[in-house]
């Protein structure tokens, strides 16, 4: 029985899908196998007692063990191809059973008795019967284990070893009782294999052997349990990663890796299908681009926590729109994507488009805030509307088409719309190797002094030099910088290269004030004032040369974060302006958090100045609002003398336009300075020194009259000591 439990333990071994190691197991557990009912057959031979000596031959005691060892290779191998046919079943079990008699009767046969032995041909018969019948229900017994769980087996193992042994007991000694020995027999191999101490030996080894094998089977068992237990939690590790690798965290929607690796399987199986639709009516499939309108100001002014809740009910609302066998993706901050198959054409995309507008479009409350949004979708079709590989594209293109007719709609995808993309895509490829190229250059526009006509300082305008399409203006390269995530280098080589380029100045003799622009972005991270800072202290430039402007509709659009931003860049001495004035909020008193010294009017109100009274009327209001604020006033955009005599009518402070100057390189710079013979404020002399910052004497209407930007600042900043050393 202890053989058999072994047995059917190595039956679950050889079921290895490694086949080298199912081999190793078969070899070694067939030795072990058939080494143990072998022994088995051997000590009862020894419990059969004669009134002689007996002994057994070696060779067929050998031989008689290499059948076991084979029969028990037959019963694994049988046991490792799982279930088996009736037909092999029966087959294995004859050749098992026949085996299991050769290995009992060439153990008898070893006996070399004289006369022979005498055999009862029924019994022989029977055992032959109890062999096969016991072969058959150990197969049946190693088929039926593998079926059952791990638990159940260990409950049921012993009970079918307990029935396997019973059985092949019972064949042997069935065996032994078909053997009659005449009275006079003589054993002529008593002096070969003999002695109860032989036998005691080969028990005690074959119990060792089996117990070592068993032993060697549970820690391989227990090693696959730990084993399969770790494979578990792998592919439970493997999966939580595949959905945080595919899933977007915050909605639970399909992120643009899911997204793009189903929109592949879609186009794969429309292109497989293909044939099959050449005979009825082809299907398309569809994408749509879904950006929220007005999520930015919600997001900012609400607070991240209210975006985010905002961003779930529309995620919530856009699988509600939709099938369930189309898949809705979240690939970008307040973007989504949809991806529609087998679709009828424009009019199915259209219903689903207008469907998404009207949801997106109810208002919602979220933290006790009472929030209302809009969309733009762009459709694109497939295939009608372009290359498989550019379907999101296209989608994307017709959604900012929608959006610059003025959001809250949707747009089917044109080829004309295509053009744009493709430039789009090109211009900022070669945009994020500007940098390192040398391509960029600052050109510069002089801002002048209204009543004095005396330069007060330049504006630095960015300009690209791309080499085969010539000089690319701000407005073409800065969306898709702002667009394609490249506007902070952008805006960081522009202060770098500002504050050189005034170190440049110094070095000449020039205290020249440079007005650079800031963007939303430069605005929103950590460093702009460390970088700011840095910049002005590797160059030695003083911070009040440096004037950083930003719209005034960014500063509006999150004002707290603005005005933090100012205050920083106050603290080091940096000067701050509102350009655009008039296009966004224009409400001075939110204007007033802001600790600016300068308003820029924009320039749709000087084009107007002239043939608009109302355009004057609220040109001379801000500037009188501005003055009462402490603000200095500058006028962009003035192109005619008309305009610059308005202006200086409703006393603005500076002006600045083609009127004037327009921008140009440093080179260009320095020869209109001569040529305008304007005065350029000087680096201030040691003291002691003779004058050279102005003629006048009078401190006191030298500000009055805004002679010089440089020292009207210095007042303000409470350096008066510095300005009059400088004076004196």
């Amino acid at each position: 029985m202890f053989a058999s439990y072994v047995a059917l333990d190595l039956a679950k071994r050889v079921r290895n899908h490694d086949r080298r190691v199912a081999m190793t197991w078969l070899v070694g557990g067939s030795l072990t196998m058939g080494t143990g009912i072998w022994c088995m057959h051997f000590v009862g031979m020894l419990a059969f007692s004669l009134p002689i000596e007996l002994g057994y031959t070696v060779g067929l005691t050998v031989l008689s063990w290499v059948t076991a060892v084979g029969v028990s290779a037959v019963a694994l191998y049988v046991a490792s191809r799982g279930p088996a046919s009736w037909r092999d079943l029966g087959g294995a079990s004859l050749l098992m059973g026949i085996g299991i008699c050769a290995m009992h009767y060439l153990g008898m046969a070893a006996l070399d008795m004289t006369p022979l032995i005498v055999w009862d041909p029924w019994l022989i018969a029977a055992s032959a019967a109890i062999a096969v019948g016991a072969s058959a229900g150990a197969l049946l017994i190693f088929g039926w284990l593998g079926t059952v769980s791990e638990a159940r087996s260990l409950f049921l193992q012993p009970v079918a070893a307990v029935v396997m042994g019973a059985a092949i007991s019972g064949m042997h000694y069935t065996g032994m009782a078909a053997a009659s020995f005449p009275l006079d027999s003589v054993c002529l191999s008593a002096g070969a294999l003999a002695g109860t101490q032989l036998g005691t030996v080969v028990a005690f080894s074959s119990v060792a052997l089996l117990a070592m094998t068993l032993f060697t089977s549970i820690l391989d068992a227990r090693m696959r349990s730990s084993l399969s237990l770790a494979n578990l939690k792998l592919e439970s590790a493997n999966e939580e990663l595949r959905q945080r690798a595919f899933i977007d965290p915050l909605t639970g929607l399909p992120n643009r890796l899911l997204f793009e690796d189903r929109l592949n399987h879609a186009l794969q199986r429309y292109e497989r299908n293909l044939d099959n639709r050449l005979k009825r009516e082809p299907r398309k499939m569809a994408v749509l681009f879904v950006d929220l309108d007005g999520f930015k100001p919600v997001n900012d002014l609400l607070g991240h926590a209210v975006g985010d809740e905002v961003l779930k009910e529309v995620a919530r609302r856009l699988r509600v729109a939709t099938r369930d066998s189309d898949t809705v993706a979240r690939i970008g901050g307040d973007e989504f994507v949809l991806l529609m198959e087998d679709v009828s054409g424009v009019a199915d995309c259209a219903a689903l488009a207008s469907r998404i507008i009207g949801l997106v479009a109810e208002p919602l409350e979220v933290h006790g805030h009472k929030v209302s949004l809009a969309c733009s979708v762009g459709v694109a079709l497939y295939p009608d509307h372009g290359d498989r590989h550019q379907l999101v594209m296209h989608a994307d293109a017709a959604m900012y088409t929608a959006k610059r007719a003025g959001g809250h709609t949707y747009a089917l995808f044109e080829s004309r719309m295509n053009e744009g993309v493709q430039e789009q895509l090109a211009l900022q490829h070669d945009l994020r190797h500007a940098v390192e190229r040398n391509e960029l250059l600052l050109h510069y526009q002089p801002k002048i002094d209204a009543r004095l006509g005396r330069l007060q300082g330049v504006e630095a305008l960015l300009r690209w030099q791309h080499p085969t399409r010539g000089m690319i203006g701000p407005n073409v390269f800065i969306p898709i910088a702002e667009r394609f995530g490249l506007i902070n280098g952008l805006g960081n080589w522009v202060i770098e290269e500002s504050c050189r380029q005034m170190r440049v100045w110094a070095d000449q003799g020039m205290l020249m004030s440079v007005a650079i622009n800031l963007s939303v972005h430069q605005l929103r991270t950590e460093d702009l004032v460390h970088r700011i800072e840095s910049a002005l202290t590797r160059h030695r430039v003083m911070p009040s040369q440096l004037l950083c402007e930003i719209t005034e509709s960014v500063a509006m659009e999150d004002i707290k974060s603005t005005q933090r931003a100012f205050e920083e860049l106050q603290r080091i001495g940096v000067y701050l302006s509102i350009d655009d004035f008039g296009t966004g909020y224009s409400s001075l008193s939110y204007l007033r958090q802001l600790p600016a010294r300068q308003l820029k009017i924009d320039r749709s109100f000087v084009a107007d100045i002239e043939v608009r009274p109302d355009a004057r009327a609220i040109v001379g209001a801000v500037i009188q609002l501005a003055h009462q604020l402490g603000l200095r006033v500058v006028a962009e955009g003035v192109e005619t003398e008309g305009q610059r005599d308005i202006l200086l009518a409703l006393q603005c402070d500076e002006l600045q336009g083609y009127l004037l100057a327009r921008p140009m390189p440093e080179a260009a710079l320095g020869v209109w300075m001569s040529q305008q013979a304007v005065m350029v404020p000087s680096v201030p002399a040691p003291v002691g020194a003779p004058r050279a910052l102005i003629d006048s004497t009078d401190v006191e209407a030298v500000v009055r009259e805004g002679a010089c930007a440089l020292l009207v600042r210095e007042l303000e900043g409470g350096r008066k000591e510095r300005v009059e050393t400088a004076l004196s």
